[in-house]
């Protein structure tokens, strides 16, 4: 068969599967779920009783010049996959081998690429076995459709590939005609290669940053280490995954351990360079992992991955690196697509057992601080504070923040006035409550998107501690809120916050429901309060102003020693509450109209049951603010503006 006829074979049976997006399981941004990666995601037509090719795939109504279709990664999205695919060497071995499982492979890519987000597939080296032309043809035809598609990969030389007792400085060989640098010439993400083409670097966008990855030849020269070197050099901010065919070997348990080459190669470029956060090798087995320190004291994370050893010669199994940079994760999973297009009642008994790989060098998560890792060489500048005026929307009422100078750690005193920045005039002033001169402290800890860089830490508990309150005749007193609202405040909670600290108040109305005519619920419920239980969720309690019951919304539980922004916003007749700009669950569906006021005062840190100042808060308080009308998420005060 010649090229063309290939080519148009590949095209053929690609534009005639059947969509099966109904199979996986999806999420708001795009991405899907591991578990729903396999579920049914089967390969059309790839039923055969035997272990069929891809030529066997039906072709219906296609047309012999029909192109196969790629798809467009999202590169601003923070969930992102990067494929793997290990030594393939058995299924181009001379007269032997099948191509079939690398085409489901590709196929399968091209299938999933959208409902993943694969932005990229790197091949570890040992294409073929022998590293013949012949050999070298067959699987270059299916890298083809790869090329066809536009889609992002890259391959790098294994031992079994060329004359493994060369280096980079070989020369030509069948390997290089296959899948030298000119093949990648018309690739969207190929950077360049090394002058002898044995090494090549490439960049993608994806979670909306550039990475740069790395495909080093089987034995690097001193000469290629010093263009690598001079790849990352030229990349500065750029993190850099690392890919060769020889780094590390594992034991039988799974903990990987740096080979004689691979030390060299750790010495001479890998430790040095703080960019290399991932490494990704092949060649040896079993698969494993380990994590190492370099020479700047962080992580890097060192991948040995191969299934040659398995049945069908690993059937070109794929690994799908799932990375999620809202969750700091990278999710991890094995499998074999060959196998998996294959109904259950047509995998023969070793088929079945190859479908997933789920041991723990195979499946597994690796938790990484993004932000932190990548601090060393990309640092993200911290968000400067923004002065009251840039906060003070129409419609405030009343906004607070704690950075009037005063020390970290020292007590905020009685004497001291807690100035209203809206101008408003509820200035507040300190209330002790069994409390001594420490219950109220400055602290320069506040939310990474806080207008003010300081907070006031609360020393809080039953009957003890301390709190702010407005004035008697403070305007905000008097408010109802009837036309709609919005409240806002940065809170962090202490990790031993308990169920003895439930119902601390953050922000409070003095005076009871009784004391306004409520008769229903519980009247000595406050007229307004947004406290915590003693898991640590927020809630927002109110009595309208018309309404004989009490209105509440609640968030989930909280998470501790972490920062946190909540908001709670009145259209007029419905309340949201807001975490992080998110609406939560717990949001009442019945109206609620304004807030009732026995024309008290309010309180920040207290919580008053029955009239009685019952618990004050313990953790910290930034920035509050309150305004007289409903704001949207891009309103709230951890949402930066933006700039240039």
């Amino acid at each position: 068969m010649s090229e063309h006829d290939h080519d148009a074979c590949l095209a053929q049976a690609l534009t005639a599967r059947p969509h099966c997006a109904d199979l996986h399981t999806h999420h708001g941004d795009g991405g899907l779920s591991r578990r729903g990666l396999l579920i049914g995601a089967g390969l059309a037509g790839v039923g055969a009783a035997t272990l069929p090719t891809l030529a066997t795939l039906p072709a219906a109504a296609a047309t012999a010049d029909a192109q196969p279709t790629g798809f467009r990664a999202d590169a601003d999205s923070p969930r992102f996959t990067l494929v793997v695919m290990p030594d393939t060497q058995y299924m181009f071995d001379a007269d032997r081998g099948n191509p079939a499982p690398l085409d489901a492979s590709l196929r399968w890519i091209l299938d999933n690429g959208a409902a993943s987000n694969i932005v990229f597939l790197a091949h570890l080296g040992d294409l073929t076995q022998n590293g013949q032309a012949g050999e070298f043809a067959s699987i270059g035809r299916s890298f083809r459709v790869l090329d066809l598609t536009r889609t992002p990969y890259s391959v790098l030389a294994g031992n079994h590939d060329i004359n493994s007792g060369t280096d980079d400085r070989r020369g030509p060989s069948a390997y290089l005609d296959a899948f030298g640098p000119q093949r990648f010439a018309g690739s969207p993400t190929f950077g360049g290669a090394s002058p002898g083409g044995y090494n090549t670097y490439h960049r993608f966008r994806a979670a909306g940053r550039e990475w740069l990855l790395l495909a080093l030849d089987w034995r690097t020269s001193a000469a290629g280490l010093t263009w690598a070197q001079s790849v990352i050099d030229a990349h500065p901010k750029t993190p850099v995954i690392l890919t060769t065919h020889e780094l590390a070997y594992a034991d039988d348990d799974g903990e990987a351990h740096l080979s004689e080459y691979g030390r060299r190669l750790w010495d001479s470029l890998i430790a040095r360079n703080d960019q290399v956060f991932l490494t990704l090798n092949g060649h040896f087995w079993p698969p494993g992992r380990t994590v190492l320190s370099n020479q700047a004291g962080h992580d890097v994370h060192v991948h040995i991955t191969n299934y040659q050893d398995r049945y069908y010669g690993g059937a070109a199994m794929i690994r799908l690196y799932h990375f999620d940079l809202a969750r700091d994760t990278i999710d991890v999973e094995t499998f074999s697509p060959y196998f998996l297009g294959m109904s259950p009642e047509q995998r023969n008994a070793l088929a079945a057992q190859e479908v997933e790989r789920t041991g723990s060098a195979d499946y597994f998560s690796v938790p990484i601080d993004f932000r932190a890792r990548f601090d060393g060489f990309d640092p993200v500048p911290p968000v400067p504070p923004r002065p009251a005026s840039s906060v003070l929307i129409p419609g405030t009422l009343a906004y607070w923040r704690f950075d009037d100078g005063s020390r970290p750690g020292s007590s905020l005193p009685g004497s001291r006035v807690v100035r209203d920045l809206s101008g408003e005039g509820n200035d507040l002033t300190r209330v002790t409550v069994g409390g001594g001169e420490q219950a109220l402290t400055y602290s320069a800890d506040h939310h990474p998107q806080q207008p003010a860089h300081a907070s006031l830490f609360f020393r809080g508990g039953r009957e003890s501690g301390a709190y702010l309150r407005t004035a008697d005749g403070a305007p905000l007193n008097a408010q109802t809120l009837t036309r709609g609202y919005t409240v806002e405040a940065f809170i962090k909670l202490p990790d031993d916050f308990s169920g003895a600290n439930a119902w601390c108040g953050l922000l409070s109305r003095m005076g009871a429901g009784a004391d306004v005519g409520k008769t229903g619920d519980d009247p000595n419920e406050p007229t307004g309060t947004l406290n915590l239980d003693g898991g640590g969720a927020v809630q927002w309690a109110v009595w309208p102003v018309a309404e004989n019951r009490i209105s509440t919304n609640w968030s989930h539980l909280l998470p501790l020693d972490t920062w946190w922004h909540v908001a709670v916003v009145n259209d007029g007749t419905h309340t949201i509450m807001y975490v992080e700009g998110c609406p939560v669950l717990g949001n009442p569906a019945t109206p609620a109209v304004g807030v009732a006021t026995t024309g008290e005062f309010w309180m920040l840190g207290a919580y008053d049951y029955a009239r009685i100042i019952n618990t004050s808060f313990y953790g910290w308080l930034g920035d509050v603010r309150i305004v007289g009308r409903p704001l949207a998420p891009n309103e709230f005060l951890n949402h930066l503006p933006t700039t240039g």
